[in-house]
């Protein structure tokens, strides 16, 4: 749990030094995530890291506070906090909060079952959820500064996510997952080769680590990075791949990066 907490710490350190110098006008800045703006990405992290929270350390609250935010209009409810807020003060109550969440999953068993808004899960799997989902917005606030972020090898948890989220993509859409078994083999920032799957399987997906991770966060399309994706198996899960929680995402654009 120190080992992914600690990652989680430097992924949202990272995503912090990018906003902490913003004005209120850069704050405003539109994002690709429709009608959202940078705020509206931090909003979002906070008000989940406040939900994450609340279901590390009391379960039947975040039940009660699930159904709740069902009620409100969903994942949207969770911009408007920030909305309410000046920058800074929305930065302050992140940072606040963040770390308390991180104080408490050090805390916790690894394998304990933690309720989320789909299937519980063991809390190391958790709070690796929370990291790609602040790597995930934190592409789009990054996106729309026109900047580029170095990745690190901290994607492995969000590749590792991808990969084992595929028979969520199926779920989520109502779907069947074809029975046949694909192998990923990323290259990582730091040169290594990260694998899962067998190696002899028809099926596969290949390339850097960062674009698999961009297309499994449905932060680009499949078209606009160098992944490689051989079989009918592993063409379909591309093209529906989808790492995190709620409904099925619509993904981007071919070409809405250059």
């Amino acid at each position: 749990m120190d080992l992914i907490c600690d990652d989680l710490a430097e992924e949202h350190a990272e995503l912090d030094a990018v906003v902490a110098g913003l004005d209120e006008l850069r704050w405003q800045l539109p994002t690709a995530s429709p009608g959202w703006a940078i705020r509206d990405q931090i909003s979002h992290l906070w008000f989940f890291d406040q939900r994450a929270l609340l279901a590390l350390t009391d379960p039947d609250e975040f039940a009660a506070d699930a159904a709740r935010l069902v009620a409100a209009g969903g994942t949207e409810a969770s911009v408007a906090p920030g909305r309410e807020m000046t920058g800074a003060a929305l930065l302050d109550a992140w940072r606040r909060d963040r770390t308390v969440l991180i104080e408490v999953a050090r805390g916790v068993d690894a394998a304990t079952r933690v309720p989320w808004y789909g299937p519980a899960m063991g809390a190391r799997s958790f709070i690796t959820a929370r990291l790609m989902e602040t790597w995930a917005h934190g592409q789009d606030v990054f996106d729309a500064l026109g900047t580029t972020r170095e990745p690190t090898d901290r994607l492995r948890h969000v590749a590792h996510i991808g990969v084992r989220a595929r028979p969520f993509s199926y779920a989520i859409r109502r779907m069947a997952m074809p029975d046949a078994d694909i192998h990923v083999a990323l290259t990582t920032p730091s040169g290594e080769t990260a694998t899962w799957g067998p190696p002899g399987a028809v099926d596969s997906v290949r390339g850097p680590m960062l674009d698999f991770c961009l297309v499994v966060t449905q932060r680009r399309h499949r078209a606009d990075t160098a992944i490689e994706i051989a079989g009918p198996a592993a063409e379909e899960w591309m093209s529906i791949a989808q790492a995190f929680a709620g409904d099925p995402g619509p993904g981007r654009e071919p070409g809405q990066f250059g």
